[in-house]
């Protein structure tokens, strides 16, 4: 069972689903039916949910693959902790006008960094159960 995959990805989706209706809304606001027509914070909401979308599957992807494979609940839950809190922060430097570079570049930090340990741990655990 994925039973904290299916946590993590559920909270990720709820994210996603908020991301999506401001877009949605600014689409309205400013009666844009594709792109961003040339305003900023169109912009920033479209690019602050294809990044999300842009990323997050990976991470859902190998923290599934580590559940699945028995991982202890804790090494699956750590990284998935790890994306959300790194997703939120990105959200909010790209969307604090003018961009929050700063929370921008932590959030991507963050995202790199567990996509980087999901990674090790994916290829660490499956070493280790190929070999125990």
């Amino acid at each position: 069972m994925l039973l904290v995959t299916s946590i993590i990805a559920a909270l990720l989706t709820i994210i996603f689903i908020k991301l999506s209706f401001a877009v949605i809304a600014l689409r309205r606001k400013n009666r844009v039916g594709l792109g961003d027509g040339g305003f900023d914070d169109l912009e920033r909401a479209i690019r602050a949910q294809g990044n999300f979308a842009e990323y997050v599957p990976f991470g859902i992807i190998l923290i599934a693959c580590l559940e699945l494979n028995g991982a202890p609940w804790w090494l699956v839950a750590a990284p998935g902790i790890s994306l959300i809190i790194g997703r939120l922060i990105h959200v909010v430097g790209i969307n604090t006008p003018p961009p929050d570079f700063s929370k921008r570049i932590l959030g991507m930090k963050f995202t790199f960094i567990t996509l980087i340990t999901l990674v090790a741990l994916n290829l660490g655990w499956s070493l280790y159960k190929l070999v125990g």
